[in-house]
């Protein structure tokens, strides 16, 4: 099996593009989590899962049923890697915090996480995302710093490649 899919909540098209770039770059598929079921978590090893913040600092909206389909297959052993879509400057308080409400809801379910990211490369005030002193996975701002997104992936993928069962 071992197979990799790339899952994601957009409301703006931010998200969803992200998601779309990290699944070429890793010949797997992109699905937005509204069309996610339990099948398809069971048939993939390796889960890339993606939110944007919204509010307060929830997920995006979508996931509040999806991750009802997440937590209903066993996670155990299957690798999971996070991303979030968030603005530093205007939700510096919250930033990303979307995907550490994910990582919360998600983190005793015996899937082993991967991508934790050093908080030093980024301006915020605040996040529920960082653990450690760390990201529990790869915060991108395509609103204040779209030129550091392609670089920040592919460093994210590099670090990752060799923890996703091949």
């Amino acid at each position: 099996m071992n197979k990799t899919i790339v899952i994601y909540g957009s409301s703006t098209g931010t998200c969803r593009s992200i998601a779309e770039t990290i699944a070429e770059r890793l010949g797997a598929e992109a699905l937005d989590v509204q069309n996610l079921d339990k099948a398809t978590i069971e048939a993939n090893d390796n889960l890339i899962l993606g939110t944007s913040t919204w509010g307060a600092g929830e997920m995006q909206d979508d996931w509040y049923e999806g991750i009802k389909t997440v937590k209903s297959a066993d996670l155990t052993g299957k690798v999971v890697a996070l991303f979030g879509c968030g603005d530093c400057e205007s939700y510096g308080d919250t930033f990303v915090s979307g995907m550490g409400e994910l990582y919360n809801l998600l983190k005793d379910s015996g899937a082993h996480f991967v991508g934790a990211v050093p908080t030093d490369d980024y301006n915020y005030e605040d996040s529920e995302a960082v653990v450690g002193g760390k990201f529990v996975g790869l915060p991108l701002d395509e609103t204040n710093e779209p030129e550091k997104t392609d670089s920040r992936i592919a460093s994210w993928l590099e670090e990752i490649a060799s923890e996703l069962r091949a």
